[in-house]
């Protein structure tokens, strides 16, 4: 605006008795509205944390808001060089996940996410934290590695759907059919090599590319939102099986715990609650038969873990543990026996058996309610054999509002679940706000997962901070990263989605999530009594989880002092040419 048309408005203000800003009742509602804003901002979830930054921490959370403000003006606009820069209109820093990935990566704000100390992880499936470069190199170079099918792969609508799996077999049979071919026989191991080079017409590069289609949700099946959530949840299943088979192989298992254990903690995760869902076999080494049950697998996995934290590049890592899960639409009969599994599992290994849950899509599996005389069952068998095993249960990830899926959010508190996986849903449920608050129930949110399985368009439209108004204890948590393209098995995505789509959040907002994930992580077992009570007490209780907050609140004063020292004042925030 010229100053010549600024005085041409005051003029005609001036004119028609328009009352200027400066003007006492003018500023006297101003100042209500202030009073309000900040009455509305006392009942958000991070109040207290924000309360109690320390001078330090307060001029990073200023600093980055200044660095989230310029990189808007200048990052997110058709300006800006990059492959987006052809775009007819300014690009919107709200946009999709698989849009904004490349952008989000080169940016200021990325750079300060990679840093941040992010606490736990409390939501991820193992099956989906798999760096599939490195896994399908480590398959490539493992002896005895194959790929099979039910049926032949020979025309490219087969390719695009029919199911395969990598597998381990002693013998090699050079003679047998190309599983490319019509003549395959189904179920027969061809080694990895052979079919990877023979892959029809662009060899060993188009095998990889194929393998990693059928491994992710590609941009173009994360676009077609008008689908709807059923399309792209029958894709995302595919794919457990697949990368369950890639790894749940002895010598690439115990290489894949390692790697994924310092991903994690090069990331700022210090621990991790993953689940699995324990229906893709297992194979210890060199071994012609799967194994009958999952007792190797949990022995590895434990043993991994332990060597990682008592390694050199493990300091800093505090652990991790399984949350047993089902998948819900299988039949009773299955469920029990899953159920039976885990405590038999929890009497073997009680240190990494941390809880149990229900997996799979919502809407199309079996509904909490349909379960309940099984997971009563669950609990009085686990009283008879004398462990406790919570629930932690998925419930809530749904569009719905009022229908049984919705409904699962009832059950889970009801039940007594310790915390809600996605809970997506439970913003269109007062009620049930406030008994999650007064049970102290966190929410395991998964903004990315959400979006790209089609809940949401964009983290702007997402519910969480919805949620987070109204004082809900929430951490924010990856899900299943392979699957969604993130290339890292890390939390950095949804952090930075976070940080820049919700204006109330800003760095302090982050922080305070990330504080919530320590706060509620399974650190070991608790009673129920303990666990709230410990929740409660937080840093100034006397156990684990007390010192763990301690050491999170160290790492989180160290990372905002290095946010001041290279971010600060003397710094230019203006995008490098």
């Amino acid at each position: 605006m010229t100053r010549q048309s600024t005085e041409d408005d005051d003029a005609c203000e001036q004119a028609e008795g328009v009352p200027r800003l400066e003007d006492q009742f003018i500023q006297k509602y101003l100042l209500g509205r202030d009073s309000l804003v900040a009455q509305e901002k006392k009942q958000r979830s991070d109040r207290v944390f924000r309360e109690n930054l320390s001078p330090v921490a307060a001029e990073a959370c200023a600093i980055t808001d200044q660095i989230r403000f310029e990189e808007q003006q200048t990052l997110w606009t058709k300006e800006y060089e990059d492959s987006l820069a052809k775009q007819e209109g300014d690009i919107f820093p709200g946009m999709m996940f698989s849009l904004a990935k490349g952008r989000m990566e080169k940016s200021k704000l990325w750079q300060i996410i990679r840093r941040m100390p992010k606490g736990a992880l409390l939501h991820c499936h193992l099956e989906a934290m798999v760096d599939l470069d490195w896994a399908l190199d480590e398959a490539f170079a493992t002896e005895g590695i194959h790929i099979t099918s039910p049926q032949n792969l020979s025309t490219a609508n087969a390719r695009l759907k029919a199911p395969f799996s990598f597998t381990y077999a002693k013998t090699r049979n050079a003679d047998n059919p190309s599983i490319w071919s019509e003549s395959y026989l189904p179920d027969t191991p061809i080694p990895l090599s052979v079919a990877a080079e023979s892959f029809p017409e662009t060899g060993r590069q188009g095998f990889l590319k194929w393998v990693k289609s059928r491994c992710t949700i590609t941009d173009e099946e994360h676009l077609k939102h008008y689908e709807g959530p059923n399309e792209i949840w029958r894709k995302f299943l595919s794919t457990f099986p697949i990368l369950g088979s890639l790894i749940y192989y002895e010598p690439i298992f115990r290489k894949f715990v390692r790697r994924l254990c310092k991903q994690l903690l090069d990331d700022g995760v210090f621990y991790v609650d993953m689940r699995a869902a324990f229906y893709t076999p297992y194979r210890s080494f060199a071994c012609e038969n799967f194994d009958e049950g999952y007792f190797n697998m949990l022995s590895v996995l434990e043993d991994e873990i332990e060597n990682f934290k008592e390694s050199e590049e493990g300091k800093g890592f505090w652990g991790a543990r399984m949350i047993w899960t089902t998948v819900r639409a299988f039949d009773k009969r299955t469920i029990i026996n899953a159920m039976k599994q885990c405590i038999e599992m929890k009497k073997e290994y009680p240190e990494l058996i941390a809880g149990y849950d229900l997996v799979g899509q919502e809407d199309m599996g079996r509904p909490l309610q349909d379960l309940i005389p099984e997971l009563f069952w669950f609990k009085k068998r686990c009283m008879e054999e004398g462990v406790d095993i919570p629930f932690f249960f998925h419930a809530g990830e749904t569009l719905g509002d009022g229908d049984s899926t919705d409904e699962n959010l009832f059950d889970a508190i009801l039940l007594g679940t310790r915390r809600i996986g996605h809970g997506f849903s439970l913003y269109k449920h007062p009620l049930l706000i406030d008994m999650v608050k007064d049970k102290k129930i966190l929410i395991e949110s998964c903004p990315v997962s959400n979006e790209v399985l089609r809940l949401t368009g964009s983290i702007m439209s997402h519910p969480l901070p919805a949620l987070l108004a109204r004082g809900v204890p929430v951490s924010l948590c990856n899900d299943d990263p392979t699957i969604f393209g993130q290339d890292l098995n890390s939390m950095s995505h949804d952090f930075w989605q976070a940080l820049q789509g919700w204006e109330n959040l800003g760095l302090a907002g982050l922080g305070s999530l990330a504080e919530n994930s320590v706060r509620w992580a399974s650190f070991e077992d608790y009673t129920a009594k303990e666990w709230l009570q410990d929740i409660k007490d937080g840093a100034f209780g006397k156990g684990v989880r007390a010192q763990r907050l301690k050491e999170w609140m160290a790492q989180w004063e160290r990372f905002c002092s290095w946010i001041v020292t290279e971010y600060g004042v003397d710094e230019n925030l203006e995008p490098e040419e």
